[in-house]
Formats: C-alpha cells, sequence, structure tokens
C-alpha cells in the first residue's frame, strides 16, 4: 500500500470556495469534519504551530492523515453539510472537542396548523423535525434568518388555529411588514400554502437544492401559464434567492435577534427592571427621522401597547423649519409638535419615548419639551451601530444583554419606526417622481 501524501501538500490543492472538509487518519477513518468559507485558508490554519500547541486541536493534527473536501454554493450550504456528516458519521474528534453546551438544533414543529421554525438546545421529543447538531449557534441563527427571507416561515411561539377567527384580527409583527414571514398570525395564508413553505423549506435542509429549483421553476412556469402572475413572480424571487445564497455575507452578521419572536410581557418587564421604572411602560412611542434625497425631510412616530404595534397611533410629519439635512433640528421640531398636541388636547404622555439616534437626538428631543414647559416622560435613545442606550443625565451609554428580551423590544420599536419612516419617504418620493414627469 502506498504511502498518503503529507497532508500539508492537500492544502496547497484546496479551493479558496466554501465547502466542507473531512480529515482522516492513517486508516481512512474520518476523525474530523469541519466547515469553511474558504477551504485553503480553513484547512492549512490546522497546520501551524498555534494550532499544533492548541488545547483544542493538539490531539487531532499529529493524526491527520488525509483530508478530502465538498465544495458549496454558499456557507449555508455548508453549514447544514457538516451537520449532517457529523450526524451520520459521527467523527471522534468532534465529539471530544465540544463544549460543556448543548449544541443548538433547528427544529420544525410539524405538529402544528402552521409549524414554526425554531433554534433550540432543548428538541422536543415529538411533533418535531430535527436538524443538526451544528457546531456553530450564531451561524445557525444566522442562517436561520437567511433561509427565513426566502421561505418566509414564521419564528414565533403563538398556538395559531386555522379554524379560530380570532386570529383575523390579530396584528402582525415587523417580520411581515419587511416580508419575512407570510403572518398566519392574521390568516393570511392558508395551512396548505404555508406547509408548502415548509416542505420546500425542508427540501433544502435535506440537501436537495438541485430538485427544489427544478419543482419551483416548473410551479413558476405553470403559474405564469394560468395567469397567476402574482404567484408567478413569488416564486420566481424565491429561485432568485435560493440562486443567490453565495452572496448573502457573513451568516454571523444575519444572526439579528428580530427574527425570533419578542414576548411583549418579557419585553416590558425587562424594560421596567433595567431602568428602574415604577410601573410597567405599557405605552411607547418610538420617533425616528427620513430624509428625501437629502432634502426634504420626513418623521416617523410609532405607538406599542402593551409591547405591540398600534396602527392607529402610528403618525407621519412633514419637516416645516428645517432646511437642509440637521436630523438635531428635525428631532426638536417634531417632538416639540407632538407634545404640544398632547398637552393641548388633554391627551396623556406616553410612559417611554425612544428616539431613534445617539447623544445628539436624545438631547434634541429633550430640549424641544423643556422648551415648550413640559415635563419629559421617561425618555432615552438607541444607536444602531452598538446597541447602545443613552439616558437623560449620563454621559456613558448603557449595554443591554445583546439577547435580552428588553433590547429586543427597543429594537422591535426602533426598527418599525424606522421601516414607518422609509415607507413615508417612498410615497414623497413617488409622488415627486410623477410630478416631475
Amino acid at each position: 500500500m502506498d504511502p498518503l501524501p503529507d497532508p500539508r501538500e492537500k492544502v496547497r490543492e484546496l479551493p479558496t470556495s466554501s465547502g466542507v472538509y473531512l480529515m482522516k487518519d492513517q486508516k481512512g477513518r474520518v476523525i474530523y469534519v469541519g466547515k469553511a468559507v474558504n477551504l485553503r485558508s480553513r484547512v492549512g490554519s490546522y497546520f501551524t504551530t498555534a494550532a499544533a500547541t492548541d488545547r483544542r486541536t493538539a490531539e487531532l493534527v499529529p493524526e491527520i492523515a488525509d483530508i478530502e473536501h465538498i465544495t458549496t454554493d454558499s456557507e449555508v450550504d455548508a453549514l447544514l453539510l457538516e451537520a449532517r456528516l457529523i450526524k451520520d458519521v459521527q467523527p471522534r474528534f468532534n465529539q471530544e472537542l465540544k463544549d460543556d453546551k448543548t449544541f443548538p438544533y433547528l427544529e420544525i414543529v410539524t405538529g402544528e396548523d402552521f409549524p414554526r421554525v425554531e433554534f433550540t438546545r432543548k428538541p422536543r421529543g415529538r411533533g418535531a423535525k430535527l436538524y443538526g447538531p451544528f457546531t456553530n449557534a450564531k451561524k445557525l441563527r444566522g442562517t436561520i434568518a437567511v433561509l427565513q427571507k426566502i421561505f418566509r416561515f414564521r419564528t414565533c411561539s403563538l398556538d395559531i388555529d386555522e379554524n379560530d377567527e380570532r386570529w383575523k384580527w390579530f396584528r402582525p409583527c415587523l417580520l411581515y411588514n419587511i416580508n419575512q414571514c407570510t403572518a398566519p398570525c392574521n390568516l393570511r395564508i392558508t395551512k396548505d400554502d404555508y406547509r408548502q413553505d415548509i416542505k420546500r423549506l425542508r427540501m433544502f435542509l435535506d440537501g436537495k437544492k438541485g430538485k427544489l429549483l427544478k419543482e419551483l421553476r416548473n410551479e413558476m412556469n405553470e403559474a405564469s401559464q394560468n395567469f397567476q402572475y402574482e404567484k408567478a413572480a413569488r416564486l420566481r424571487d424565491e429561485i432568485k434567492a435560493l440562486e443567490n445564497l453565495n452572496l448573502r455575507g457573513d451568516l454571523e452578521a444575519h444572526a439579528q435577534p428580530e427574527v425570533f419572536y419578542i414576548d411583549p410581557k418579557k419585553g416590558l418587564a425587562g424594560l421596567k427592571k433595567a431602568f428602574k421604572l415604577p410601573e410597567l411602560p405599557r405605552r411607547i412611542e418610538g420617533v425616528d427621522i427620513a430624509h428625501l434625497h437629502g432634502g426634504e425631510t420626513v418623521a416617523s412616530l410609532v405607538q406599542f401597547i402593551d409591547g405591540l404595534p398600534f396602527k392607529h397611533g402610528y403618525k407621519r410629519f412633514r419637516i416645516r423649519t428645517v432646511d437642509g439635512v440637521d436630523d438635531f433640528a428635525a428631532m426638536r421640531e417634531v417632538v416639540s409638535r407632538r407634545f404640544r398636541r398632547l398637552h393641548q388636547e388633554g391627551e396623556s404622555f406616553p410612559d417611554l419615548l425612544l428616539i431613534d439616534g445617539g447623544k445628539g437626538q436624545l438631547s434634541s428631543a429633550l430640549d424641544a419639551m423643556r422648551a415648550i414647559d413640559i415635563e419629559p416622560p421617561f425618555t432615552i435613545s438607541l444607536a444602531k451601530r452598538e446597541e447602545e442606550v443613552f439616558l437623560p443625565g449620563q454621559s456613558e451609554p448603557r449595554r443591554l444583554g445583546k439577547h435580552s428580551y428588553a433590547l429586543r423590544l427597543l429594537q422591535y420599536v426602533r426598527d418599525e419606526s424606522h421601516r414607518f419612516a422609509q415607507s413615508y419617504h417612498h410615497i414623497l418620493r413617488r409622488k415627486q417622481t410623477l410630478e416631475e414627469d
């Protein structure tokens, strides 16, 4: 039997694309499976001095006699293939390199009218289809976020019954508004159509991407021939998204908490505790500023009652007193107009006012209320880049837990105010275009 070549030599032959690598011992047994965005770079890192002495890899590296690889279209495909191979092959070092935590799974709760998709470390025994375990929690969360943009499944914990007409009056969450969920919570999709989407998701998770694309193309052509143009357009978008998975960037960057259900009660309780409020902030209002091609400025105000959007309380503002781009002045105007009207009409103030921005935007909002002799309600701002919370009278920002219910609720309000401001921005832009035509 010819001796195996030095595995270091194989590293030079590896592609720089994403994929999965399988490390084997002298007897040809797979001892470790891993994934990579760049196969050559990732596998090469095992043969450095640092890897040879690192506690996690010191025992593995000397046993590597051969390396095989499987290229994939995207990092998402690599993550899913790695999980399937680890489950099927059960390599020795994938077991030994685990930490004390239970590894996460992607779980589809099949025993429901509208199956939900969950990230879980404690899989349920029945009524669910499991995928995993996965070795990277952040990338699994990112994968769920990416796939939700394509298959538009729900990730909330609501118990939705198709035959209960009360769901027709339920208000869908932000994910519906940004086209990442089909809102079964409001019965905006039938049980059969929703389950068809889940079927497609499962085909993709099972590694049948080629078969899925073929079925989608056939279904799209059939819909077009039957003059079902809206359905055909939706299928076309799904096909395009699946084909372009490799363009979606770092999965960890997609691991946004808003993908997961925001528990309103826990969010409100978290805010009360975090900021030592005397009562639950049952009414929250959020303000955001947007610009029309750097010229005309608009603002939005959204209202949340008991942690959920209250659309009847939403308001739009065209900024009247500010020339050019000046977010601070625009914030002063919109807050002044809002609270002057509430005061004049004898209306109550919100329990919490959330300003989109940093310390400057917060100061502008507080200055506006004081200028009209109004004692501000509890007012804070949330800066998007680092998700820092600024409070009145405090020079340093607060950082809430990244996955805390309190921060998720603030992000929900902030993102909804931004979406509403941008929608007004687009309305005015279309109107301006029509006037120019």
